[in-house]
Protein backbone atom coordinates (compact mmCIF):
# COMPACT_ATOMS: atom_id res chain seq x y z
CA UNK A 1 0.00 0.00 0.00
CA UNK A 2 1.37 3.68 -0.79
CA UNK A 3 1.68 5.87 2.13
CA UNK A 4 -1.21 8.04 2.18
CA UNK A 5 1.53 11.09 2.12
CA UNK A 6 3.10 9.71 -1.24
CA UNK A 7 -0.03 9.58 -2.86
CA UNK A 8 -1.17 13.48 -1.55
CA UNK A 9 2.90 14.65 -2.94
CA UNK A 10 2.17 12.80 -6.22
CA UNK A 11 -1.67 14.42 -6.28
CA UNK A 12 0.00 18.07 -5.72
CA UNK A 13 2.01 17.13 -8.10
CA UNK A 14 -0.69 16.39 -11.17
CA UNK A 15 -2.90 18.94 -9.94
CA UNK A 16 -0.37 21.98 -10.53
CA UNK A 17 1.76 21.02 -13.49
CA UNK A 18 -1.22 19.14 -15.63
CA UNK A 19 -4.33 20.09 -14.65
CA UNK A 20 -4.67 23.17 -17.52
CA UNK A 21 -4.84 26.59 -16.12
CA UNK A 22 -8.98 27.47 -17.27
CA UNK A 23 -9.68 24.06 -14.72
CA UNK A 24 -7.28 25.17 -11.92
CA UNK A 25 -8.82 28.69 -11.91
CA UNK A 26 -12.41 27.12 -11.63
CA UNK A 27 -11.59 25.33 -8.15
CA UNK A 28 -9.86 27.87 -7.23
CA UNK A 29 -12.40 30.67 -7.64
CA UNK A 30 -14.95 28.18 -6.06
CA UNK A 31 -13.06 27.04 -3.15
CA UNK A 32 -10.70 30.04 -2.28
CA UNK A 33 -14.14 32.09 -0.80
CA UNK A 34 -14.38 29.61 1.69
CA UNK A 35 -11.09 28.80 2.85
CA UNK A 36 -10.47 32.96 2.89
CA UNK A 37 -13.49 33.71 5.45
CA UNK A 38 -13.14 30.71 7.48
CA UNK A 39 -10.53 29.31 10.01
CA UNK A 40 -9.24 26.41 9.09
CA UNK A 41 -10.73 24.09 11.58
CA UNK A 42 -14.22 25.70 10.60
CA UNK A 43 -13.55 24.30 6.50
CA UNK A 44 -15.38 21.00 5.85
CA UNK A 45 -12.44 19.86 3.75
CA UNK A 46 -14.79 17.22 2.41
CA UNK A 47 -16.93 19.21 1.05
CA UNK A 48 -14.05 20.98 -0.65
CA UNK A 49 -12.59 17.81 -2.02
CA UNK A 50 -16.18 17.17 -3.83
CA UNK A 51 -16.68 20.79 -5.05
CA UNK A 52 -13.16 20.21 -6.58
CA UNK A 53 -13.21 16.82 -7.99
CA UNK A 54 -16.38 18.13 -9.73
CA UNK A 55 -15.25 20.95 -11.29
CA UNK A 56 -12.90 18.64 -12.47
CA UNK A 57 -14.72 16.13 -13.55
CA UNK A 58 -16.87 18.00 -15.06
CA UNK A 59 -14.38 20.11 -17.11
CA UNK A 60 -12.35 17.16 -18.23
CA UNK A 61 -15.21 14.33 -18.65
CA UNK A 62 -14.84 14.25 -22.64
CA UNK A 63 -10.67 14.62 -22.43
CA UNK A 64 -8.39 11.91 -23.23
CA UNK A 65 -4.65 11.83 -22.09
CA UNK A 66 -2.31 9.82 -23.14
Amino acid sequence: MIPRAVENRIARYFLHMYLPDKVQQAVEEKLLPSCIWNEEEDIDQDELVRWAIEIIDQELRDKRFK
